[in-house]
């Protein structure tokens, strides 16, 4: 694994801890409170933003407008079964979800969550390190460079991996934040 390819898993790695950071929710109305439901959709597994227009109208407000109608019911039913924790209402051509205020006890619960994303992040920004310097010795091991170009490629591979910690612990700085503003 070259310095450049594992650089580029680990930022892989720090946009999708944002990914999962964006599925918390946070008080506001955020259409990525939605990104895993999942529908049964004809016998397959879709994506419901597939399957809807996803809009929030106001702070507190998710609007969501099947494009097939007749799919309206179904779509509930997921958001119901969902681990969202929101309870939708359907008036026959929408189904609204309104998003109420966080309560001191489910705001420290999503700050926990959010701290286990980050910490899955930081894990496998080591394990992109670990594999990469497994290759660089397999290399010098091989002659095919020198002892001193491998401890200055697993140098370079720590601050690349203390790079990107940093940015997953800044984004979880962020969320928390986020989370605790009332």
């Amino acid at each position: 694994m070259k310095l450049a390819e594992a650089e580029s898993t680990m930022q892989k790695t720090v946009e999708s801890t944002q990914r999962a950071f964006n599925t918390i929710r946070t008080g506001r109305a955020n259409t990525s409170l939605l990104d895993k439901v999942l529908v049964d959709y004809y016998g397959s597994q879709t994506p419901l933003k597939s399957l809807a227009n996803i809009s929030t109208p106001d702070a507190t407000t998710i609007l969501i407008q099947p494009y097939d109608k007749g799919s309206l019911n179904i779509v509930e039913k997921a958001i119901s079964l969902s681990d969202v924790g929101l309870t939708p209402s359907n008036d026959g051509s929408v189904i609204r979800l309104n998003i109420p205020p966080l309560t001191s006890d489910r705001r420290k619960e999503l700050v926990k969550l959010a701290a286990k994303y980050a910490e899955e992040g930081r894990v496998a920004i080591r394990n992109i390190r670990r594999d990469a310097i497994d290759s660089i010795r397999k290399q010098e091991k091989a002659s095919e460079i020198s002892e001193d170009e491998a401890k200055d490629q697993q140098d370079k591979l720590q601050k690349l991996t203390d790079k990107y910690t940093a940015k997953v612990n800044e984004l979880l700085a962020e969320k928390e934040k986020d989370i605790t503003t009332v």
